[in-house]
């Protein structure tokens, strides 16, 4: 790999991803305005520490580490793209992988944001450090995890780059980038079970000492994050070329059922276990479904997620209901919070409550938890937008190293009075010959046939 084409490969998709119509500007300054909220609440969590959290001595995990629980397995279903496409071989899914892949390394970013603001500051990672810190490997269950969520996002970061870099080259990847493909889709597996093992070896915590966690959180991951995809799909179907088969979303519908209904199979042997003879450890379960003790801030959410999750599973499992997309997509926003609500605040809390000694103590998060969440999910959402832009632009073609010069030649903005810029939408049908042109003022019939935005077939759609 030549570091010229490296660069040239940098620079050239960090132009891609930042240029962009109004809507775009617009949803990145909402996006940056959130962060930068977020970034004003964290500074007083590190002025004040995290006694500004709703955290105690008792409930020690909150908002924070039920995000990151529920985005592990948002990251973990972009293994129900990679497996059908790289070790099957399936047609319909190809165009999808890439943008899964996206989705992944997104979610893992905020995974490792809301580990980052739970210990309260990165200055404590030093921890983790060998030589310096004690990461108790390969004992801590913490270190294994912190292992597999930083391979996994190596895995997720450098195959899509390595398959975006040969199309810009227009070279033929090497074969054995298949490897690291299959050896993503067993870690995809491992780092949802390993924050399952996590929470289910701790005895003391009942409501998670349990044989089916580990299963519940895979299956609830490829519902929930395969949920997302589909969305996030939908949306570059319908403001972009790229194509995506309607027949990529009936495949994506079925695996989001299947591993619905199997959710809600084990959450029902969960409640079976829980309510047929309940024990002094039936106590976190009756906290969460009908109150302790006159305590009851989860049952209010827990009871609509569940019943949402219910009425969508059974909606989706109707064959022609499943595959009108026009009806599923509502069903996979809907399906995607009522997990939300489900493994997160519905999952962690619980496990603290009541205590070992029997002590009920409530939490409830505080603005600073609530803005500094909303500001990982805006950086999260973020990169996504930016990793989707990019993957497009060098899957339609418009980003190639061919066509390098003529591209470096346009204006990082062009004003609207002078010239329009490029769409998604229109491919660049001399960027052959402006490859090979030197002049810097060409002539007006050696300038790139752009269409004019307002043009006779209507304005143009961006992203």
């Amino acid at each position: 790999m030549d570091p010229s084409e490296l660069l040239h490969f940098l620079i050239d998709t960090t132009r891609s991803a930042a240029r962009g119509g109004r809507a775009f500007y617009s949803v990145m300054a909402v996006l940056g305005a959130i962060m930068a909220a977020a970034g004003f609440a964290y500074s007083q969590q590190m002025l004040h520490g995290l006694s500004v959290t709703g955290m105690s001595d008792h409930v020690s995990w909150g908002l924070y580490i039920s995000n990151f629980t529920f985005l592990v397995g948002v990251a973990a279903a972009a293994v129900m793209l990679v497996l059908p496409t790289y070790v099957m071989h399936d047609v319909d899914l190809r165009n999808a992988v890439l943008i899964g892949e996206g989705v992944a390394v997104g979610a893992l970013v905020m995974c490792l944001c809301f580990v980052t603001v739970d210990m309260g500051g990165p200055q404590r990672f030093w921890h983790l450090m060998p030589g310096i810190g004690r990461p108790n490997w390969p004992v801590s269950l913490l270190m294994w995890d912190v292992i597999v969520l930083n391979g996994y996002l190596a895995l997720n970061t450098l195959i899509p780059f390595y398959l975006l870099f040969s199309k810009y080259m227009n070279r033929k990847p090497h074969p054995a980038y298949k490897f690291f493909a299959i050896l993503s889709v067993f870690w995809a597996v491992s780092i949802h079970l390993t924050t399952a093992f996590l929470y289910a070896s701790q005895p003391a915590r009942p409501f998670w000492h349990t044989a089916l966690l580990g299963p519940r959180f895979l299956a609830s991951a490829f519902c929930a994050g395969t949920a997302l995809i589909m969305l996030v799909l939908w949306f570059i179907k319908t403001n972009t070329a790229y194509v995506i088969k309607d027949e990529t979303f009936r495949k994506l519908a079925l695996i989001v059922t299947v591993a619905a209904q199997i959710n809600l199979i084990m959450l029902a042997s969960e409640l079976f276990v829980e309510f047929y003879h309940p024990t002094q450890h039936t106590g976190s379960a009756f906290y969460l479904w009908f109150g302790l003790h006159g305590h009851a801030p989860l049952v209010p959410w827990i009871w609509p997620a569940i019943g949402a999750n219910v009425i969508v599973t059974v909606l989706m499992s109707v064959n022609t209901y499943r595959k009108n997309i026009a009806r599923v997509l509502p069903l996979c926003v809907v399906l995607f919070v009522a997990v939300w609500v489900e493994k997160g605040m519905g999952m962690i809390v619980p496990g603290f409550t009541p205590s070992p000694l029997g002590e009920v103590v409530e939490y409830h998060p505080t603005w600073v938890e609530v803005t500094v969440t909303l500001g990982v999910w805006a950086l999260g959402i973020s990169i996504i937008i930016v990793l989707v832009r990019v993957a497009i632009s060098i899957e339609l073609g418009m980003l190639t190293h061919k066509n390098r010069e003529g591209f470096s030649h346009q204006p990082f903005y062009t004003p609207r009075a002078q010239a329009a810029r490029p769409t998604m939408h229109q491919p660049r049908p001399q960027a052959e010959s402006l490859g090979k042109q030197h002049v810097p003022h060409a002539s007006p019939d050696q300038q790139p046939a752009y269409e004019p935005r307002n043009g006779p077939q209507g304005p143009k759609k961006k992203i």
